[in-house]
């Protein structure tokens, strides 16, 4: 039933190509923003994990 009305609908292509260009946007954005960001923010994002509540408060 639902292939009988996907391909009653004309100019169906754009349902393809709307998710792709989001996730290309977005993928694009999370690139630079990573590329722009400091090393020393990168850094105390990746030792938080391992930080204790008490050490971060000091």
């Amino acid at each position: 039933m639902y292939k009988y009305i996907l391909q009653s609908i004309e100019n169906i292509n754009w349902l393809a190509i709307g998710p792709l260009l989001i996730f290309f946007i977005f993928f694009v954005y999370v690139t630079i923003s990573t590329l722009i960001k400091k090393k020393s923010f990168i850094d105390h994002m990746g030792q938080l994990p391992l930080v204790d509540d008490k050490e971060e408060q000091d």
